[in-house]
C-alpha cells in the first residue's frame, strides 16, 4: 500500500503569562494593521489598473517600519507580518481564480485574532515551544501527544471570542495511512428530525446542541443588551459570556461530528451524500436556525478530508435528484411528497420510510454515477430507474 504524507494540525489550549499575553496581543494588532495597509495599497493600485504582488508589499512593509508613525511594527516578530502578506496574496489568487470574493479588511472587534510563525520564529525542544520575542516557553496543555519524532513546520497562535488561547502545530503525521479496502458502501440522507439516515436503516439522532443551550444563550444576550454601548468593562464581560455559550455549542457540535465522520470512514469504502446548497437553504426563515445547528457543510468537509487521508471515496450526487419521491424497489416516481409525509406506500405495494428510502436511492445513483458516469438529474415516471448511459457534454456549433 502506497505511503502517504499527511500534514496535520494539532491544536492545544495554552495559558500565557501576562507578558506573553501582552506580546501576543501586540502581534495580533500588528498583523491586522499590516494586512489592512497592504490590502489598501493593492486596492488603490487596482483602481489604477495596476497589479501589486507579494514582493512589492514586502518592500512596502520595510518602508512602513522606517516611518515614525509605524515604528511600533519593529517591536514584534517580523515573521507573522510577512505571513499576513502571504495570506493576502493567497486571498487575491483565489479572487482572480473566481473561487472567492474580493478580500475584506480585518476588523479589530470581529476578525479572528491569530498570528502564524514559521520555523525561524519559534523553537521546539523537549516538548517545549518558545516563540520569537519571548523568554519563556508557552504553558501548553498537552491533551494528546504529537506523533513521535516529528517537529512542527508552522505554529499558529490564536485567541477566540471567549478569551481562550490556542496554539496549532502543523506537522507531518506518519500514523495517517490508507485503511484496508473493504466491500462496503453506504448512502446518507441528511435531515433535521434525524441528523443522518443511512441506507442500512440506521438513523443518527440530531443532538440539537444550540437548542439545549438556547435559554442560557438568550439570558446572556439579554444581559449584553442592557449594557451601554461602547468600550466599557461591563459590556466586555457580558460580550465574553455570550461568546462562551457560543463556544460551548460549537465545541460539542464539532466533537460529535468528528466522532461520527471517523466511524463512517472506518466502516465504509464508499460514502454517497447529497450535494446540498446549504447557503441557500438557510435563507428559509423558519428552518435557518435548525439547519445551521445541523452543520451539514462542516460534516461534509470532515468526511471528505478524512476519506482522502484513509483511502476512501466520497461521492456527492446532484441536489435535484428526487431521492425521497423515488421508489427504491420498482423505480417509479411519485408526483409529490410533502415534508410532513414520513412513510408512504408505492403502487408496487412496498411501504417506505421516507428517509431510509431516500438514503437507498442516494446510494444506488451514487454507485451508478461512479461506475459508468450516469447522470443523476430527475428522471421520468417509469419503472426501472434511470438509464446508466455515460453522459457526454454538449458541443456548441461555432
Amino acid at each position: 500500500m502506497k505511503a502517504t504524507h499527511v500534514k496535520r494540525a494539532f491544536k492545544y489550549r495554552f495559558h500565557p503569562t501576562d507578558a506573553q499575553a501582552a506580546e501576543l496581543s501586540r502581534t495580533f494588532g500588528c498583523v491586522r494593521k499590516v494586512y489592512n495597509l497592504a490590502l489598501a495599497a493593492r486596492t488603490e493600485a487596482w483602481t489604477r489598473q495596476e497589479r501589486v504582488n507579494y514582493n512589492q508589499t514586502s518592500a512596502m512593509l520595510t518602508a512602513w517600519k522606517k516611518t515614525e508613525e509605524l515604528a511600533y511594527l519593529n517591536d514584534v516578530s517580523s515573521v507573522p507580518l510577512q505571513q499576513a502578506l502571504r495570506h493576502l496574496q493567497t486571498a487575491f489568487t483565489s479572487f482572480f481564480a473566481k473561487r472567492s470574493k474580493y478580500p475584506r479588511f480585518k476588523s479589530r472587534k470581529k476578525s479572528r485574532k491569530s498570528a502564524e510563525y514559521t520555523t525561524s520564529a519559534f523553537r521546539f525542544r523537549d516538548g517545549k515551544l518558545t516563540l520569537a520575542k519571548m523568554a519563556e516557553p508557552l504553558n501548553i496543555v498537552w491533551s494528546r501527544p504529537l506523533p513521535e519524532g516529528v517537529s512542527p513546520s508552522t505554529v499558529t497562535v490564536s485567541q477566540d471570542a471567549a478569551g481562550r488561547w490556542y496554539v496549532s502545530l502543523l506537522c507531518e503525521d506518519p500514523s495517517v495511512q490508507p485503511l484496508p479496502a473493504i466491500e462496503r458502501a453506504v448512502g446518507i440522507d441528511a435531515g433535521l428530525d434525524h441528523l443522518l439516515t443511512l441506507s442500512t436503516g440506521e438513523k443518527v439522532s440530531n443532538p440539537r446542541h444550540e437548542r439545549r443551550d438556547r435559554a442560557r444563550l438568550a439570558r446572556a444576550q439579554r444581559q449584553l443588551a442592557r449594557k451601554a454601548k461602547g468600550e466599557g468593562v461591563n459590556r466586555a464581560k457580558a460580550r465574553r459570556k455570550v461568546a462562551k455559550v457560543y463556544a460551548r455549542i460549537a465545541d460539542r457540535r464539532r466533537d460529535h461530528l468528528h466522532k461520527l465522520t471517523s466511524r463512517l470512514v472506518r466502516e465504509n469504502q464508499t460514502i454517497v451524500i447529497e450535494d446540498l446548497a446549504v447557503r441557500n437553504m438557510v435563507k428559509n426563515g423558519k428552518l435557518a436556525r435548525a439547519i445551521s445547528d445541523a452543520a451539514w457543510s462542516e460534516f461534509r468537509s470532515m468526511l471528505e478530508y478524512k476519506a482522502q487521508w484513509y483511502g476512501r471515496e466520497v461521492i456527492a450526487i446532484d441536489r435535484w435528484f428526487p431521492s425521497s419521491k423515488l421508489c427504491s424497489v420498482c423505480g417509479s416516481l411519485q408526483d409529490g411528497m410533502p415534508l410532513h409525509v414520513r412513510t408512504w406506500t408505492c403502487d408496487c405495494g412496498t411501504t417506505h420510510d421516507r428517509d431510509v428510502n431516500a438514503a437507498k436511492n442516494i446510494l444506488a445513483v451514487g454507485l451508478t454515477a461512479s461506475v459508468c458516469g450516469a447522470g443523476v438529474r430527475p428522471q421520468r415516471r417509469t419503472p426501472g430507474g434511470q438509464s446508466a448511459m455515460k453522459q457526454k457534454p454538449l458541443r456548441r456549433e461555432p
